[in-house]
C-alpha cells in the first residue's frame, strides 16, 4: 500500500472524480509528500496519457490559497460569508446536538443535498447514505443532471446502456447529438477523429455552434427542445424509403406497428418548421443514416445531456435512442447509440448505502431540482436542517433567486462540506473542510466507457480537511450510532463497491479493470427491458397514464408564449469549468474571462447591442447582468448564457440560473434549464441627480 508520507518521488494511480463521461485514470507525481503534477495514465487505454485542461491543473486546485483548511462557524448574517475558525470537536458536537434535537421532533425535517462534486462511489454515497438512512432523514431525488435522459433510456433500452465508446472509431456515420464533445467528452472525440481519418461523416446536432460543431462535416442548428421532432422525421424518411432492417424490427423490438404509425405523422416539412432548420438538412441526414443500412456500414449516435433539459427531454431521448433499431445498427459493434454506460457496471449500491437502516420507514422524497420551492413551501412540513456535500446548489439549482431566499432563512440549520467558500458555503452555519481526490480512497464507475477505476490517496489531507466518509463516521458516533457499518474503512468500502464482480487485486495493481461485456451487446436483442426487446411501446409508461410511445412535446416556454420574452436561452457549460467546479481556479478563470451571453449578430443589432456591452437578460423570474458577446455560435432567436459561474463573481451577484425555471421534464422529474425564454437589452445606468445636472 502506498505511504503518502514517503520521502521518495513516486507516481500514485488515481481516478478523475468529476462529472464527465471520460472518468480518466490519473498519475500524480509526489515528492516529499507534495503533489507536483497530475497527468493522464498512458497505461489506461481510454485516457492514453491525455487530460483535459481542467484536471491537468488539479494541483492548483488542491493547493489553492483559498482552500478551506479548518472548520468554520458562521459569525455574521447568512450570505455574508463571515465565519470564524472552530475546532472539529466543537463543530461536530454542536452539529450532532442540533440534528438530534430536530430528529426527536421529526427526522424528515433534515435533508441531505448532494450530487456529483465527486462521482466516487465511496466519497459520494456510502457512509453518508448510511448516516441519513439511520437518521430517517428525508430522501433526496437526485435529478439535476441526467434523470430525464436516464428514464428515457430505461423505458426504451432497459437502462443506462449502449455501445462501447472505443468502437466509434470504426463507425462510418457519427451523429453527435446535444454534446460539445471537444469540451465535455475529450477522449470520445479522439475516437471520432480516428473515424474521421478513416472516412467517417460527422454530423453535430446542437442549437449552439460549438467547437465540436465547427469540426464536423455538418451542423444542424435546431431550436432548443425540438430534438424529438427531428428524430421522428428521420424515422418518417426511413419508413417511406424502406431503409429498414425488417428482421431486426420483427425479432428485437416491441411496438413497431404503433411506432411506425406515429412516425408517419412527421413528414420532414413539419419537423423543419418546428426545428427551425432547412428541410433539405433533414432529408440529407435521413438519407445518410439509411444509406448505412443499405451498405451494411455502422452508424452511431453519441447522445449527451444537453437535449434532455427541456419539457420533452425524456421523450426526445426515447425517440433518438429508438433510431438504431430501425436500421439494425445494433448488429455492428460500431453501431447503435451511447448516452450513458453507467448501467453496465455491477455496483453493489445496497451494500454501500445500506437502505436496510431505514428499518421499514418511508421518509418523504424532495426533488433537488425544486429545492428553492421546497425551502419556501408554507404548506409542507418545513425543512429545518440541510447538510450539503458534493454540490453547490445556490449556484447550480434553477430559479436561484428562490434558492437564495430559502438558504437565507435564519431558522434553517445548514452544514456544508466543501473545498472552498462557494456561494452555498456563504449561507452555512458550519463549513467543514473536505479532502480533494488526491487525499482519499475511492472507486469509480464511468458513464462514457466500461472501466472501473480505483483512486489511491497520493498525499495526506491538507490542513485539517477530512474525507466525507470520515466526517459522517464521526457524526454518526456523536449521534450514538453503534452499528459496525459506520466503522467500515474507506478501503473496505472500495472493496464493497463491486463485491466479487470486479477483481480488486487488479484495481490495486493497475488502477483500472474492464467490465466484461460483448462487443455488440444488442446484436441479438437481449435488451435489459421487461420484454428483452427495444421497447418503442412502453407498457410501464402506459400503466402510469403516460404516452407509451415517444412523441414531440413543445417547450413550456415557446415562441409566442409571451411577446415580452422573445428569445430562447440555453445555458451550456463554459469549456474550462465543470458545472460550478474549477470556477475559482485562476488559470482556468483567466481563460474564460468573465460571464458572457452569446448573441447572434441579427438579434444584437435589433437591440442596439455591441460586442462587449453590458446587458440585462431578464424574464418573469429575474434579471441577470453580464457582458454580451456577439457571436456566430448563437443561432438567430437563441442566446447562450455560458455557465456555471459562481454568483459572487457576477456583475450583480447572480448568475444565469437567476432566469431558469423549476418546472420539471416529462419523464424523470428533471430540471428544464434550456426551456427558458428571455429578453435582452442594453444595461443603461439609471440617471442620478448629478448626471441630470451635468
Amino acid at each position: 500500500m502506498h505511504d503518502p508520507e514517503s520521502s521518495s518521488t513516486q507516481q500514485v494511480r488515481g481516478a478523475c472524480p468529476h462529472d464527465c463521461p471520460d472518468t480518466c485514470s490519473l498519475l500524480t507525481t509526489v515528492q516529499n509528500g507534495i503533489a507536483l503534477k497530475v497527468q493522464g495514465n498512458p497505461a489506461h487505454p481510454h485516457t492514453d496519457g491525455v487530460l483535459c485542461a481542467k484536471v491537468s491543473r488539479y494541483t492548483e486546485r488542491t493547493y489553492h490559497p483559498e482552500r478551506l483548511l479548518q472548520p468554520l462557524k458562521r459569525t455574521g448574517p447568512k450570505g455574508s460569508g463571515q465565519f470564524a475558525p472552530v475546532s472539529w470537536d466543537d463543530a461536530l458536537t454542536d452539529i450532532a446536538a442540533r440534528l438530534q434535537s430536530i430528529a426527536a421532533r421529526n427526522p424528515e425535517a433534515i435533508l441531505p443535498y448532494s450530487y456529483a462534486g465527486t462521482m466516487g462511489l465511496v466519497q459520494g454515497e456510502s457512509i453518508a447514505a448510511r448516516f441519513f438512512h439511520k437518521l430517517g432523514a428525508s430522501l433526496l431525488d437526485r435529478t439535476i443532471c441526467a434523470s430525464a435522459g436516464g428514464e428515457g433510456l430505461l423505458q426504451t433500452l432497459g437502462g443506462k446502456v449502449g455501445m462501447k465508446v472505443e468502437f466509434f472509431a470504426e463507425s462510418k456515420l457519427i451523429l453527435i447529438w446535444g454534446s460539445n464533445s471537444i469540451g465535455s467528452n475529450l477522449h470520445f472525440w479522439r475516437y471520432v477523429q480516428q473515424a474521421k481519418r478513416n472516412g467517417a461523416r460527422l454530423v453535430c446536432i446542437d442549437p449552439r455552434k460549438t467547437e465540436t460543431a465547427e469540426k464536423c462535416h455538418e451542423h444542424i442548428a435546431l431550436r432548443p427542445g425540438t430534438d424529438a421532432a427531428l428524430a421522428l422525421a428521420l424515422m418518417h424518411q426511413l419508413i417511406t424509403h424502406d431503409w429498414l432492417d425488417h428482421a431486426y424490427l420483427a425479432d428485437h423490438t416491441l411496438g413497431w406497428p404503433e411506432m411506425r404509425e406515429r412516425a408517419l405523422q412527421w413528414p420532414p416539412e413539419r419537423a423543419a418548421a418546428i426545428c427551425g432548420v432547412p428541410v433539405e438538412q433533414i432529408l440529407s441526414l435521413a438519407r445518410d443514416y439509411g444509406q448505412c443500412f443499405l451498405e451494411g456500414q455502422p452508424a452511431a449516435i453519441r447522445l449527451n445531456y444537453g437535449m434532455q433539459r427541456t419539457r420533452g427531454g425524456g421523450n426526445a431521448t426515447r425517440a433518438v435512442v429508438s433510431l438504431p433499431a430501425l436500421i439494425g445498427a445494433w448488429r455492428h459493434r460500431a453501431g447503435g447509440v451511447l448516452m450513458s454506460s453507467s448501467g453496465l457496471f455491477p455496483v453493489q449500491r445496497a451494500a454501500l448505502q445500506r437502505p436496510d437502516l431505514l428499518a421499514g420507514r418511508l421518509p418523504r422524497t424532495i426533488n433537488m431540482s425544486t429545492i428553492g420551492d421546497a425551502l419556501l413551501d408554507p404548506s409542507a412540513a418545513p425543512i429545518e436542517a440541510l447538510l450539503v456535500y458534493n454540490s453547490n446548489p445556490v449556484a447550480v439549482a434553477p430559479e436561484s433567486g428562490k434558492v437564495v431566499q430559502g438558504f437565507a432563512r435564519e431558522d434553517l440549520f445548514t452544514v456544508v462540506l466543501e473545498h472552498f467558500q462557494t456561494d452555498t458555503a456563504d449561507y452555512a452555519d458550519y463549513i467543514l473542510p473536505a479532502t480533494t481526490q488526491l487525499e482519499h480512497w475511492d472507486v469509480h464507475s464511468g458513464y462514457g466507457h466500461t472501466d472501473a477505476l480505483l483512486n489511491r490517496p497520493a498525499i495526506t489531507p491538507v490542513g485539517q480537511s477530512k474525507p466525507n466518509t470520515q466526517i459522517f463516521r464521526e457524526l454518526a458516533a456523536r449521534m450514538g450510532y453503534d452499528e459496525s457499518c459506520f466503522r467500515d474503512s474507506d478501503e473496505v468500502l472500495c472493496r464493497t463497491a463491486y463485491g466479487e464482480h470486479v477483481d480488486f487485486q487488479l484495481l490495486l495493481a493497475q488502477g483500472f479493470a474492464t467490465i466484461t461485456l460483448p462487443d455488440a451487446p444488442f446484436a441479438q436483442g437481449q435488451f435489459p427491458t421487461p420484454s428483452g426487446k427495444c421497447e418503442f411501446y412502453s407498457a410501464r409508461l402506459a400503466a402510469q397514464g403516460l404516452d407509451a410511445l415517444p412523441d414531440y412535446l413543445a417547450n413550456y416556454e415557446a415562441a409566442g408564449t409571451s411577446a415580452d420574452y422573445p428569445l430562447a436561452m440555453i445555458s451550456p457549460p463554459a469549456r474550462n469549468f465543470l458545472n460550478s467546479s474549477f470556477v475559482n481556479v485562476t488559470s482556468l478563470r483567466d481563460i474564460e474571462g468573465e460571464p458572457l451571453l452569446e448573441i447572434n449578430a441579427d438579434d444584437a443589432r435589433a437591440r442596439g447591442i455591441s460586442n462587449g456591452a453590458v446587458v440585462r437578460v431578464f424574464n418573469q423570474r429575474g434579471v441577470y447582468r453580464c457582458k454580451a458577446k456577439v457571436s456566430p455560435r448563437a443561432r438567430h432567436g437563441v442566446v447562450n448564457g455560458l455557465g456555471i459561474w459562481w454568483r459572487k463573481l457576477g456583475l450583480d451577484g447572480s448568475n444565469v440560473n437567476q432566469l431558469t425555471s423549476q418546472k420539471l421534464t416529462d419523464l424523470g422529474r428533471a430540471p428544464t434549464f434550456y426551456d427558458c425564454w428571455v429578453e435582452v437589452s442594453l444595461d443603461i445606468p439609471a440617471e442620478t441627480p448629478e448626471t441630470q445636472i451635468a
